[in-house]
């Protein structure tokens, strides 16, 4: 009997440890294992085998002492991808042979869930070049330096020799990822001249930096100096490799990507959106379909866009006129009047950016001590807020939400872009908080990877419009719950709804009506409010990531309206934290699956009172 030690385990964890044995050996070896959920896990672990970075960021095989993963980088060849793709196959062939008669109530939606991402793989072979992996906002560029500054584990020499090992080998991994560019560019899929120039202008700088100042060097300083068992020499011969191996394969990594950008940008053009690509309308709604898991249209999700920004711009201009302001000019002239306000802005300094990361973990505190009114599941994994890396926060996004590693080494981390004070309005920070912590992504990703009995294909599940959407509804429900009395804290939610609104009809022009970047940004800034620098940088954003700006506010219409068909069926009987517990402890899933879900809930409780 295994004794269980405070650290989740999963089947996956049990297969690796009983590493003997006929029936565990036939379970992970057979094309058809006789327990389904080791068909799942196991179809997971053996794809998070091959993907050695994603194993150091789940952060599970440590537990077990499995620790040569942290030395290797993950293979992003696209022969590795073909491979992915023909293995996708077969577990689709093998899933579809279990039959629902012999699978229980959960059992069927993880069938389900599996084979929706399955089909979707297969749909979009096709269209699977269709992305620019390089880009202002994202790729091996930066996510390398980020996720070795943040993510690899030091806690012995060890730890530092493997980061010296995945510096080694960061010129193979490059190559790699210039043969994919290079196969994009063959079939006319090259980014607009200004994501190039992006790029250039990130990767030049990162380059021309003293490696003693490079991230991938005070990153390593920090980490080894916090190991209280290691001696000052081996330290000093850690930090000297690292010295040279940046210098004389670091480097040189990056600057083959620049002189491959540099000769790109001549066949780039202007045009933005994926109409201007080859298949392009054809992989737009592909994308559509993937980030919203809905078959609406891109007509249809403008419409709604517009329909929504006109509701929230009017909701915004009530509270403004209540507070004595002048909205007889309209919204962009109030919203102008308001963020012009000092009043509403830290210092511009180091010790104002500080203020900013202690009033977010405040506001967190503050509504952790009085979520039980609504939330009975709450993760156990912890929360910490800390500064974008300053090397990529001129175009990094506002903020993003960062998972923990799953036994609990690793908290969750809220990270903040402290690179433009006027980004960071004091009325907008208590939206952004519960968006990105609690109960935004924190509670929902973490309690996610905490599930019991729940195989890690619905842990981990990417189904974008469940995941946003939930974040935005979360920052109703904090409202709902009283922590934006403050009607200036209102109108910061608000205007994060029509942020979210405003992408709607912001993406689909630039995909779908071919707006111009410079017309996306003027449509942006008329109707937002936002800041000239973060409006550019969203705009920017959308144009490389077409679909996924809009699954935000389609899965939060999605779970709001699913609330409100709960309250109408249920009445009297209807209870919040009830409709959580649905919500929060199946996983992500398609939104069309989760309205079958709260289907389920609304049907067996209306039977229990039927009953009663």
């Amino acid at each position: 009997m295994i004794k269980k030690t405070g650290k989740r385990l999963s089947v996956v964890a049990l297969i690796l440890i009983l590493s003997t044995g006929a029936f565990v050996t036939h379970e992970w070896f057979a094309q058809k294992p006789l327990i389904f959920r080791v068909f799942l896990d196991r179809s997971v672990l053996k794809i998070a085998l091959d993907r050695p970075e994603a194993l150091t960021s789940l952060g599970f095989l440590e537990s077990f002492g499995l620790t040569s993963h942290n030395g290797q980088l993950d293979d992003d060849s696209p022969e590795k991808m073909d491979a992915l793709f023909a293995q996708l196959d077969g577990l689709k062939t093998t899933l579809l042979s279990y039959d629902d008669a012999y699978l229980d109530q959960n059992e069927r939606l993880s069938k389900e869930i599996s084979l929706y991402l399955l089909n979707y793989a297969q749909e979009s072979k096709a269209f699977r070049y269709h992305n620019y992996p390089v880009n202002q906002l994202f790729g091996v560029q930066n996510a390398y330096p980020s996720f070795m500054a943040s993510t690899h584990p030091i806690n012995d020499i060890l730890g530092a020799e493997y980061y010296l090992s995945r510096l080694e080998k960061v010129g193979g991994k490059f190559a790699q990822n210039l043969k994919g560019l290079q196969l994009r560019e063959q079939e006319g899929i090259i980014p607009p001249k200004f994501v190039i120039e992006r790029v250039l202008t990130e990767m030049k700088a990162f380059v021309q930096t003293p490696v003693e100042e490079n991230i991938l060097y005070t990153g390593l300083v920090e980490k080894m100096a916090r190991l209280a068992n290691v001696s000052s020499s081996d330290k000093e011969g850690i930090l000297l490799a690292a010295r040279v191996l940046i210098q004389d394969n670091v480097y040189p990594a990056y600057q083959l990507f620049i002189n491959y950008f540099t000769d790109l940008k001549e066949k780039a053009g202007d045009d933005v959106g994926f109409w201007n690509l080859p298949n392009g309308d054809k992989a737009y709604k592909q994308a559509l379909k993937f980030f919203t898991t809905t078959d609406l249209t891109a007509e249809s999700i403008h419409q709604l866009g517009l329909e929504d920004v006109d509701r929230i711009q009017f909701e915004i201009l009530s509270i403004l006129e209540t507070q004595g302001y002048d909205v007889s000019q309209g919204f962009a002239q109030a919203m102008e009047r308001l963020t012009n306000q000092p009043a509403f802005y830290y210092e511009d300094s180091d010790a104002g950016r500080a203020q900013i990361l202690q009033d977010y973990n405040a506001i967190l505190a503050e509504i952790n001590q009085g979520i039980d009114v609504a939330f009975e599941v709450k993760p156990q994994a912890l929360l910490e807020v800390v500064r974008i890396p300053e090397f990529k926060e001129k175009t990094a996004p506002g903020a993003y939400y960062e998972k923990p590693a799953i036994d609990g080494s690793r908290p969750g981390r809220f990270f903040a872009n402290l690179y433009d004070i006027k980004a960071t309005p004091k009325f907008g920070m208590r939206t952004l908080a519960y968006h990105e912590g609690v109960p935004g992504h924190h509670f929902q990703l973490s309690v996610a990877m905490e599930l019991e009995n729940m195989p890690f294909i619905r842990k981990m599940a990417p189904f974008v419009a469940y995941t946003e959407g939930w974040a935005l509804y979360s920052e109703q429900v904090a409202w709902e719950l009283g922590y934006q009395a403050d009607p200036f804290d209102n109108i910061g939610r608000l205007q994060a709804e029509l942020f979210r609104a405003v992408r709607l009809v912001v993406d689909t022009g630039i995909h779908h009506k071919r707006w111009t970047r410079e017309e996306a940004i003027a449509y942006m800034l008329a109707n937002t409010g936002m800041p000239h620098s973060d409006v550019v940088s969203e705009v920017e954003r959308y144009i490389v990531m077409p679909g996924q700006a809009t699954a935000y506010k389609i899965g939060m219409m999605k779970i709001l309206s699913l609330r409100e068909k709960a309250k109408l069926a249920l009445g009297e009987g209807f209870s919040l934290i009830e409709f959580h517990n649905v919500i929060l402890k199946n996983g992500a899933m398609p939104l069309t699956i989760l309205e079958r879900v709260v289907d389920n809930y609304i049907m067996a409780n209306v039977d229990k009172r039927n009953i009663q």
